[in-house]
C-alpha cells in the first residue's frame, strides 16, 4: 500500500464516514461490465505500472474472513459453495477462521452492541492491507432493527467499509458483484485517476 493511502486508512476515525468514490454509472446493459464502475486510472511511468500490477496480483488472490452474523451469512455460505455460483472461480474460496490469515471481513448480518467491540477487536487483527465487504440492510444501516436500542446503525461506525452489499438478504449475485467491485477497487489503489 502506498504511502498516502495509508495515511487516509489510519486517519479514519470511528463514527465518522468517508469521502465517496467517483463512479461512472452505465446507461443501460450494453455498457454494464459486473464490478467496472469506477473512472479509469492513468499509468504514465513504469512505477505505476509496477504498482498496477502488484495490486491487480492481490486483488485475485483475496482470503475472505468468514463472519457471518445472521441470515445474510446463509447466502454468503451459498455464494462461496454453491455450485452455480462458486467464488473458487474468482480466487476466493479460501474462507478463513482466523483473522490472521485472512485480508476481506464479509460482515454479514446484524451486529449487536456487544458485537461491535469484538468485530473491532478482530478487525484489528487483521494484517495490512485488508478490506471490508458490508453484506445486507442490517450491517449497512441496521435494517429493520434501525430502531433498537442493542443495534449498530451501521458497520461503517466500528470499521472503514469499502464495499456496501443491499439487499435483505442480499442474493448471492449481489455479493459476487460486490466482490468484483471490491477487486476493481483493489487493482487501482493508490494511482491517480483519469479525472483527477
Amino acid at each position: 500500500m502506498s504511502s498516502e493511502n495509508r495515511g487516509n486508512r489510519d486517519e479514519w476515525v470511528p463514527g465518522t464516514r468517508r469521502k465517496p468514490v467517483p463512479m461512472a454509472m452505465a446507461t443501460g446493459p450494453h455498457e454494464y461490465t459486473p464490478g467496472q464502475q469506477e473512472e479509469p486510472v492513468v499509468l504514465t511511468n513504469l512505477a505505476d505500472m509496477i504498482h498496477w500490477a502488484q495490486n491487480w496480483a492481490r486483488s485475485r488472490s483475496i482470503w475472505p474472513f468468514s463472519y457471518g452474523l445472521a441470515c445474510c451469512a446463509i447466502e454468503m455460505i451459498a455464494a462461496a459453495s454453491a455450485p452455480q455460483y462458486d467464488l473458487s472461480r474468482f480466487g476466493y474460496e479460501v474462507f478463513r477462521s482466523s483473522p490472521r490469515q485472512s485480508d476481506l471481513m464479509i460482515v454479514a448480518g446484524t451486529v449487536s452492541i456487544k458485537m461491535g467491540p469484538r468485530l473491532r477487536l478482530l478487525w484489528e487483527q487483521m494484517p495490512e492491507p485488508k478490506w471490508v465487504i458490508s453484506m445486507g440492510q442490517c450491517a449497512n444501516s441496521g435494517g429493520e432493527f434501525y430502531d433498537s436500542y442493542y443495534t449498530v446503525q451501521g458497520v461503517d461506525t466500528i470499521v472503514p467499509v469499502d464495499v456496501y452489499v443491499p439487499g435483505c438478504p442480499p442474493r448471492p449475485e449481489a455479493l459476487i458483484e460486490g466482490i468484483l467491485k471490491l477487486r476493481e477497487k483493489i487493482e487501482k489503489e493508490g494511482l491517480r485517476r483519469r479525472d483527477e
